[in-house]
């Protein structure tokens, strides 16, 4: 039995044709949006209403196979990588999404200097920057391999930005 089928039987699903197709295109595609899972699963098993697809992302969500992402400025993005406590790392300018691991011990930001009392069971960190490749095309296009000026990023001007995501969305997958 393959380990998609067990893992949904496991948590108490039906094994469907929707189902698996959403958990393949994650697996594939970890960090993307609901819309590019969208077109992954459409190509795969054909016709799918997309309130389907997005059925699976919430049941498969819900039930801790996935795991949902919402960085600032974007849409929701999904991936497979559940259970740990890692972050993530995105770039300014293309929006790449990689995943990385807490930096010492293992859970180390669930120890908030102040807990208000509070049972912390969950860190969402987000560190934002640039990937190797957009570093290199800005040292490239400066001619001299330093950059010349500062940029300040401000709402709106990232590639995470949902009204801006159409053009480069496929390169954040």
């Amino acid at each position: 039995m393959p380990l998609t089928t067990m893992l949904l039987r496991q948590h108490g699903l039906a094994v469907t044709a929707q189902r698996l197709a959403v958990l393949r295109a994650v697996s594939d595609r970890p960090h993307s949006t609901a819309d590019d899972i969208d077109k992954a699963v459409r190509a795969g098993i054909g016709a799918i209403s997309r309130q389907a697809v997005y059925d699976a992302l919430s049941v498969l969500t819900d039930k801790g196979l996935l795991r949902r992402i919402q960085p600032a400025r974007s849409p929701a993005r999904y991936e497979n990588r559940v259970g740990d406590n890692h972050h993530h790392l995105i770039c300014r300018t293309c929006g790449r999404m990689v995943d990385v691991d807490c930096a010492v011990g293992v859970t180390p930001c669930l120890t908030a200097a102040d807990d208000s009392g509070y049972e912390i069971d969950e860190a969402e960190v987000i560190y934002w920057g640039r990937c190797p490749e957009c570093v290199a095309a800005t040292s490239a296009s400066s001619g001299n391999g330093k950059r010349t000026g500062s940029v300040r990023h401000e709402p709106g001007d990232t590639a995470l930005d949902p009204e801006q995501t159409g053009s480069r969305e496929h390169s954040a997958i």
